[in-house]
């Protein structure tokens, strides 16, 4: 008890530390005493987010009230963030992600793939990849999408077929487990809904004059995604292969799960009218003038009108008010940052040593600096708010067309997920199944990331050529 109480002590204390000092800084020139104050606050809540000596919503709320009780801004601006159309459209997300968890079509829709693609055990690895991908779009939280649905029957896949974590676990559990993990990085980034971050990322990259709509998103994400999707199981099956090769077994599973869930409900039904609505309004989005979050709320009201979610439903899901707290807080410290110009001098600063190359190979370099800075982060959102606005604005000064460099950092974002089992979320749940050693996770996570950065420069970049983003 008393090592965690000093370990949270201790985090608290290098926030304050590394805070106070950059709050003393004298700025560099062209850069004012407002900028290196909000930078030193920003920071303070990066380290306090990573660390977490307090839950992450408590640090961002200090984070919040700092900014406005030392001055750097004003209440209105430093709450600037809760009003911003991106915050609601994540949080509202999460109430929507619930009804597929509340009536438990998520989880018939798993069962439904295991029976036709279960036969195999690859098989059955691309169906719970494929039930990720179709819950991805209106599923922000990865944890709850992840964690919540999937994770639950892979477990039970597993054990089904004899795989116990101390007892056979490469029989299946071992592959289904990295399989699944691996996808959900990829899944996460293939669309702007489907992970907490990509609305952020959204926002910074309209910040400086790069408008990323959800449709844009996806068709940029869809090639090179499906690509990674195909060839990493197959990977997978290959370097870390199942004992068991066919689960002729698994559709009597599957069968026996969907019989005990009867028939598809009432609330069912409306989920899935809801789940096609809105993709449907967030695709003709540009072309009807509405925007993403107005379609989530329309989405919402039905799923409240219908009885689907009841207001103790929203009332009670902590996590997108959590999300509701620390997001607003940093879109916030991100946006002022841009504006009072800390981002462009952070960016012409490194952009005079990276001068002399030319704009793809500084590109491919800061890309992969960006990547596998993550093995330090605990935290995809803190790492997307620490990093991504400054390599953005660099890129774009050294020449790399604007929205080939914001897509890039934003895919890229959500597939360095998988390098460790602290990266993102989900990581610490499948980690936590015991199925797979911590070598192992290391070493494929490392692996998976190179297949996946080699996919989408090479595949990808001339899918975004075709797209006129190259």
């Amino acid at each position: 008890m008393s090592r965690v109480f000093n370990k949270k002590i201790l985090s608290f204390a290098l926030s304050i530390i590394v805070g106070l000092l950059i709050w003393n800084l004298k700025p560099p020139e062209g850069v004012t005493t407002q900028a290196m104050h909000m930078f030193a606050i920003f920071i303070f809540t990066v380290i306090g987010i990573i660390l977490r000596p307090v839950p992450i919503g408590t640090f961002a709320f200090l984070g919040l009230v700092l900014t406005a009780a030392t001055k750097t801004l004003t209440f209105e601006q430093a709450f600037s963030g809760f009003v911003h159309p991106i915050v609601w459209l994540i949080v509202i997300a999460f109430f929507i992600s619930r009804g597929f968890i509340k009536t438990g079509l998520g989880e018939r829709i798993a069962y439904i793939i295991i029976r036709y693609l279960g036969k195999s055990t690859l098989g059955m690895g691309y169906g719970m990849v494929l039930t990720d991908l179709l819950l991805a779009p209106a599923i922000p939280s990865v944890t709850a999408r992840v964690g919540g649905i999937i994770y639950p029957i892979v477990n039970s896949l597993a054990k089904a077929f004899g795989s116990e974590p101390y007892s056979h676990p490469r029989r299946l559990g071992s592959f289904l487990i990295k399989v699944t993990f691996q996808g959900s990085v990829i899944t996460s980034g293939m669309f702007l809904t489907s992970m907490a971050g990509n609305p952020l990322i959204a926002d910074i990259a309209e910040g400086i004059g790069i408008h990323i709509t959800w449709g844009g998103w996806v068709l940029a994400a869809s090639i090179p995604g499906l690509v990674c999707l195909g060839i990493i199981p197959l990977f997978l099956y290959k370097f870390y292969p199942p004992e068991i090769k066919e689960t002729p077994n698994a559709r009597t599973f599957a069968d026996k799960k969907l019989k005990e869930m009867g028939k598809v409900r009432s609330q069912e039904w409306v989920m899935i009218f809801s789940f096609v609505l809105l993709i449907t309004l967030w695709i003709l989005g540009p072309f009807i003038q509405m925007k993403a979050v107005i379609a989530a709320l329309i989405g919402l009201v039905v799923l409240l009108l219908t009885a689907v979610l009841s207001w103790d439903d929203v009332i009670k899901e902590k996590g997108a008010w959590n999300t509701l707290m620390w997001f607003a807080t940093l879109i916030m410290m991100a946006t002022f940052l841009n504006k009072l110009g800390l981002t462009t001098w952070f960016s012409g600063y490194v952009k005079g040593h990276v001068q002399g190359f030319p704009w793809f190979t500084a590109f491919i370099i800061l890309s992969l600096v960006y990547f596998y800075s993550h093995y330090f982060f605990a935290s995809i959102v803190a790492h997307i708010g620490s990093m991504y606005s400054a390599f953005l604005v660099l890129m774009v000064a050294l020449g790399a067309p604007g929205m080939f460099a914001a897509l890039t950092l934003g895919f890229l974002s959500n597939l360095m997920g998988g390098l460790t089992h602290y990266a993102c979320g989900p990581a610490p749940i499948y980690f936590g199944s015991s199925y797979v050693k911590v070598t192992d996770w290391w070493k494929f996570g490392f692996y998976a990331s190179i297949i996946n950065i080699v996919i989408y420069f090479t595949v990808g970049s001339v899918w975004w050529r075709l797209l006129g983003h190259l």
